[in-house]
């Protein structure tokens, strides 16, 4: 059996340049006599309760674990590690989302926090647990290993207790960091602490009268002029976001965390204010945004991304998986399109894992994917090849696709090649929805409609066993023997005159997947229809 440890020390993927930052880490504290051996590393994603788990939060979810083993296969699993997935459910509804049932029943509950706001479903005590349980079963659903921690449970409970004492001791130390960040308007009412108010249950935003550090209190008026004195602790003031990323760091031993390119520049906010409360800052990790076809920013207020939910609709869970291990840190277009591309290069290093040396196989995104245990597959059929085959068979269900499967490939099966069989149905959903609309037919030019006839005669007659390479070697043939000049013209003629789209499946496999006489059928068809 492989020990992939001692790979890991040189190997070039991105979570184990990570891992190895981590464990350099592990061993400067130990050494410093901050960490004590067998102290488990913390990795942490952070979660808003106002809306639901979207792709990034899976994004962010699959990156970080993927990192975690590494870091496990690195130190042979001689370090015990946790994942925290926080909740920032303290904070304060500032809008009532319009999604909601009956949202003008949570009206009244603007400025409370999300876990004191009903819970508009009925299902839970608080719209925040709602939301929390939502994140969970989202999480469940990829089968990820995590602790799910409520950032209100954790103010309330005293876990957080002993950094909010210490900021209000440090609370000069934090302003300085702060202040020179905002404008000159919000530096005269900003403080870190937020209160709750006593009466209303409002996250109140009012600058402090004072701040006791030695009695850890803070005292402020309301906006009707009431002063209140107030402990930071036991849930009675939560932190504005910024400080409170940095004290959360601290209060949670956090090791390692990664986030978006839009906290990038305040980043070094957040260390701050965890070396302030005396804590070392986690190993960071920022990653590009994704953006829509156009290229512009994805936004939940756009709605121009597409969702976990529309994801797995076309494709296996895998194949999302492999769109945020490639290239992290470089922003790519996600939309409908990227879909079946992602797919097949998801079944490409899947195949080729098993027959690549171990140093390799650790590169292998699949390795990443699948926690260093890919499974082992067997695809006759390329997605691309599936969807084009939908386009031309036109199949009421399934089992009229594996028709033609099964002729190609006479060893498949739905119950032999269940991933097969899965893409079968993603491709007929993907088909339907977003190829079958664009899809436009043209007429063929006369040095087309010749060869092409010439392709349909030969296929007719071809006596040898049709396989992937003589039917394309035949069709190879016959474009030259017609004259084009560059055969890719000849390819993609096939392509807008037999299927309506500009580009296709190697045209011989293609052929032997639907058949040489379906083929022939196709094109005589074809030159019929233009």
């Amino acid at each position: 059996m492989t020990d992939f440890s001692i790979l890991a020390e040189s190997a070039k993927a991105w979570p184990f340049e990570l891992a190895r930052k981590l464990k350099q880490r592990v061993e400067q504290q130990e050494k410093a006599g901050k960490r004590k051996p067998g102290d488990p590393v913390i990795f942490e994603t952070g979660y808003g309760p106002s809306g639901l788990p979207h792709i990034g939060t899976f994004g962010e979810v699959v990156r970080t674990t993927m990192v975690r083993h590494a870091f496990e296969v690195l130190t042979k699993g001689e370090v015990p590690t946790r994942l925290i997935c926080v909740s920032d459910d303290m904070d304060g509804m500032r809008k009532v989302p319009p999604t909601v049932p009956n949202p003008e029943k949570l009206e009244p509950y603007l400025q409370m926090p999300l876990t004191a706001v009903p819970d508009p479903f009925g299902t839970h005590e608080s719209y925040g647990k709602h939301m929390n349980a939502r994140l969970c079963a989202f999480l469940d659903q990829f089968g990820f290993e995590y602790e799910f921690l409520s950032a209100t449970e954790c103010y309330k409970s005293g876990r957080f207790d002993e950094m909010l004492k210490r900021s209000a001791e440090k609370y000069q130390e934090i302003m300085d960091v702060m202040l020179p960040t905002l404008g000159e308007e919000r530096q005269a009412t900003y403080s870190p602490f937020l209160p709750i108010h006593p009466d209303t249950g409002h996250v109140l935003y009012v600058p402090m009268k004072s701040v006791d550090g030695a009695n850890g209190t803070i005292t402020f008026d309301d906006e009707a002029g009431k002063e209140f004195t107030l402990p930071v602790t036991g849930g009675h003031v939560k932190m504005q976001w910024k400080p409170d990323f940095g004290m959360r760091w601290a209060a949670l031993g956090v090791d390692f965390e990664m986030f978006g390119k839009d906290h990038q520049a305040n980043a070094p906010i957040y260390s701050k204010i965890t070396k302030i409360l005396g804590k070392r800052p986690p190993e960071q990790y920022v990653y590009e945004m994704f953006l829509d076809e156009k290229g512009e920013k994805i936004s939940k207020t756009k709605g121009n991304g597409i969702s976990v939910e529309d994801w797995l609709k076309y494709a296996p869970d895998e194949s999302l998986s492999l769109f945020q291990f490639q290239k992290p840190r470089v922003a790519k277009k996600l939309y409908f399109d990227v879909i079946p591309k992602a797919v097949d290069e998801y079944l490409t290093f899947l195949e080729k894992y098993p027959h690549e040396e171990p140093a390799r196989q650790i590169e292998n995104p699949v390795w990443h994917i699948h926690n260093g245990n890919p499974p082992e597959v067997d695809m006759p059929v390329s997605f691309a090849l599936l969807l084009n085959l939908v386009a031309v068979a036109n199949p009421e269900d399934k089992s009229q696709l594996w028709g033609f499967i099964t002729r190609y490939a006479q060893d498949a099966s739905p119950e032999t090649h269940p991933l097969l069989d899965e893409l079968a149905g993603y491709a007929m959903r993907y088909y339907t929805d977003f190829i079958l609309p664009e899809k436009t037919y043209r007429a063929p030019t006369e040095q087309e409609r010749t060869a092409m006839a010439d392709l349909s005669a030969h296929l007719k007659a071809f006596s040898d066993e049709p396989t992937s390479e003589n039917l394309q070697t035949l069709t190879f043939t016959i474009g030259k023997d017609h004259h084009f000049e560059n055969l890719r013209e000849w390819f993609k003629a096939l392509y807008e005159v037999l299927l309506g789209q500009a580009q296709g499946p190697r045209f011989g496999s293609f052929a032997a997947l639907y058949g040489k006489d379906n083929t022939a059928r196709l094109i005589d068809e074809s030159l019929a229809r233009g």
